[in-house]
């Protein structure tokens, strides 16, 4: 009986295996989990942490500091007197770094804020969008040692979003900053009321004598007290009154613009500049050039009477290196000299 019970088991689980359920592979699809993968999509922030690790070559690690042994109270307040090492000799230059940064949100608080923590001051910062859609150039140029500088130059490096930080210090590089100034066609004498003339920056000193004029004219409705008062406060400011506050005639103000005009635009024709606005009492200049140049031009404004200006900061690109021949390379290194062309002796 035992027998037949078993045997009619194992029939059974022979059928069961033989009768396995079957599957079509328009029903169900079995995933491959080594099928290929799209790659990912540029808009991710660690593409750029991807790119720095498949990089080969890398820059060589800072060199490492052994710790010290611990000392006494005895010896180390020796040391402090001395053998305190002397600070740095380096001198502090002007550095120009420019990074490529992923265009997202947050990356420039970021990086001003690790320059800020190393007690670096940015001298000038210019951040705009490549042509490509989820590249953006970063200019900075600050001042500095250049071991202090390398330091913060890979810091800024091992950021997630930073591509990379290149340094153009020492590189042959085109420089160039924009410049707009407002300046003033009436002359200095006059930057003082242009000032506080509001936007349109008219100067007040031509209303100022008749404002004056009217302003102090006795009136009959006033009590003896009112009047009285307008005559001590006429005596006090025309004891302070300028010799020159009578208000230039329509000729003489018409002559004045056109004279500082002409001389604004030949100035700026000198740096390469140009002229892009003319108002009635001032004008815009443009101009573009190197930091000390559009410094200069600035210094040479400020006699006509500068009333306000915007920079954008350095911005560089690497010079592209010409191919020279053999001899262009033998040329500039003076070749082989004949003997017959040599004074005698």
């Amino acid at each position: 009986m035992s027998n037949l019970v078993a045997s009619a088991a194992r029939a059974r689980v022979a059928v069961g295996r033989t009768l396995r359920p079957r599957y079509f592979s328009s029903s169900l699809r079995r995933l491959d989990d080594n099928a290929p993968k799209p790659p990912p999509s540029v808009d991710d922030s660690t593409s750029a942490l991807d790119y720095k690790r498949t990089l080969k070559h890398r820059p060589p690690p800072l060199p490492a500091m052994d710790l010290p042994r611990s000392r006494s109270a005895e010896e180390a307040v020796t040391n402090i007197l001395y053998n305190t090492p002397p600070p740095s000799l380096q001198p502090f230059k002007k550095h120009v770094l420019n990074c490529l940064v992923q265009n997202e949100p947050g990356v420039l608080s970021r990086v001003s804020g690790i320059l800020a923590g190393r007690g670096f001051n940015i001298d000038s910062l210019v951040v705009c969008r490549t042509e490509i859609r989820d590249l953006s150039r970063m200019c900075l140029v600050l001042r500095g040692q250049d071991g202090v500088v390398e330091q913060a130059r890979r810091q800024l490096e091992d950021l997630v979003p930073v591509w990379a930080v290149l340094d153009y210090t020492e590189t042959h590089c085109i420089e160039r900053e924009l410049l707009l100034a407002k300046v003033s066609i009436l002359g200095p004498e006059y930057l003082e009321e242009q000032l506080l003339g509001g936007p349109t920056h008219e100067p007040r000193r031509i209303h100022a004598y008749a404002q004056s004029q009217s302003h102090y004219e006795p009136e009959h409705g006033h009590s003896k007290l009112e009047r009285e008062a307008a005559l001590a406060q006429q005596f006090e400011h025309s004891a302070q009154a300028e010799p020159n506050a009578v208000p230039l005639t329509p000729s003489q103000a018409l002559r004045l613009k056109s004279d500082n005009l002409q001389a604004i635009e030949t100035l700026a024709a000198q740096f390469g500049g140009r002229i892009v606005d003319v108002s009635e009492h001032s004008v815009i200049v443009e101009m573009s050039g190197k930091t000390k140049r559009v410094e200069a031009f600035l210094a040479l404004l400020k006699p006509f009477g500068l009333l306000e200006s915007a920079r954008t900061g350095l911005m560089v690109m690497p010079r592209t290196p010409i191919k020279q021949t053999d001899a262009d390379e033998a040329e500039e290194q003076g070749g082989a000299v004949d003997a017959s062309l040599l004074p005698p002796g």
